[in-house]
């Protein structure tokens, strides 16, 4: 047994991970469990408009009412939280609303990062149990911010850098597709025109989801809470594969090409996307696409640590690499928030 487990390791390039003690469950199942609750909350809030999240307060139109209105948002926010937790817990079907909404996001979150946390542990690497980031509802849109595992121990190669960085997208990938699948399923269809007419906020639908739709032969209607998840998930998976940095992406790109590549798709990318937030703002008034531009430009600043082993990878690595771009085509939207 202990040749066989000698044998394991080597062809793992492994060593064994540290074990997170009792305490350290109990604190990431309490981020875990904070983040449930915000985006329960997040996901029966109305959509973002003033008049609906603010019912009672007019839309401010005047320097004056707009100061007037900013004075009164704290107010105005806290009592929107607390009313909604109230009809969260005497009202069971807004209860059920707000929970196939986070639950469905929160499973998606979960297994892109036990993908990262499992891999490591496959080959050795020390690596925390995922941070969960819960936001308050509205500042966070989604209640979240997400998720994310810190690793603290050397890469022992690039085979391990690969394996553990596309393991979260696919894990993650693989999640959202049966929400997604729920979510068109129980969807309430309706012509595009008349979605147009009534939200001022407009959710652009990735490449899957048109495909999954036109294969159950669905026109694509309002969302639910399964479809809102599985939006995010896309969204995140997409982001994520992006080649830059530390990303998912970019450690998928430094592992196949090396360092010097890895930069300059850095670049590139921080640079297409920053063309494509200025086509948003100017097409669609979405500021939305900064977001990432600052997220891109972080990356650029921080390196990728080397692995061990510089060793190139093997064919069925690139194949695999090829998958993941697809997965990033499937999921990526250019213009995802456009405000019409």
């Amino acid at each position: 047994m202990e040749d066989l487990n000698s044998l394991t390791n080597q062809l793992f390039d492994r060593r064994e991970a540290m074990r997170p003690t009792a305490r350290t469950w109990l604190k990431h199942i309490a981020l875990l469990l904070a983040a449930l609750f915000t985006a329960t909350i997040a996901g029966v809030l109305p959509p973002f408009k003033i008049v609906d999240i603010f019912p009672n307060v007019p839309d401010p139109q005047t320097w004056s009412e707009i100061y007037q209105f900013v004075f009164s948002l704290p107010s105005l926010y806290v009592q929107l939280i607390l009313r909604t937790i109230r009809k969260i817990f005497t009202d069971f079907e807004t209860l059920m609303y707000g929970l196939k909404f986070s639950v469905s996001l929160l499973a998606i979150l979960t297994a892109h990062e036990a993908g990262h946390y499992v891999a490591c542990r496959l080959y050795g690497v020390d690596a925390t149990l995922p941070y969960f980031i819960p936001l308050p509802p509205l500042i966070g849109p989604a209640g979240t911010l997400g998720a994310f595992i810190k690793i603290v121990s050397p890469m022992p190669s690039r085979r391990a850098v690969f394996d553990i960085g596309v393991a979260g997208p696919i894990a993650g990938f693989a999640a959202l597709i049966p929400i997604l699948i729920v979510g068109l399923l129980t969807m309430k269809q309706s012509a595009p025109a008349q979605i147009a007419d009534v939200q001022r906020l407009y959710f652009s639908d990735p490449l899957l989801t048109h495909l999954l739709a036109k294969i159950f032969g669905l026109n694509l209607g309002e969302f639910n809470p399964f479809l809102a998840a599985a939006w995010i998930g896309m969204l995140v998976t997409s982001l994520n594969l992006i080649p830059s940095g530390q990303l998912d992406g970019g450690h998928t790109i430094y592992s196949i090409f090396g360092e010097k590549i890895h930069l300059w798709t850095g670049r590139i990318a921080f640079v297409v996307m920053t063309l494509i937030s200025v086509l948003g703002w100017i097409l669609y008034s979405s500021p939305s696409g900064f977001l990432f531009v600052v997220l891109l430009a972080v990356m650029l600043r921080v390196g990728h640590p080397e692995p061990l082993n510089d060793t190139p990878l093997n064919f069925t690595r690139k194949v695999i690499a090829v998958l993941t771009l697809l997965i990033f085509v499937l999921c990526f939207v250019p213009f995802p928030i456009q405000i019409k």
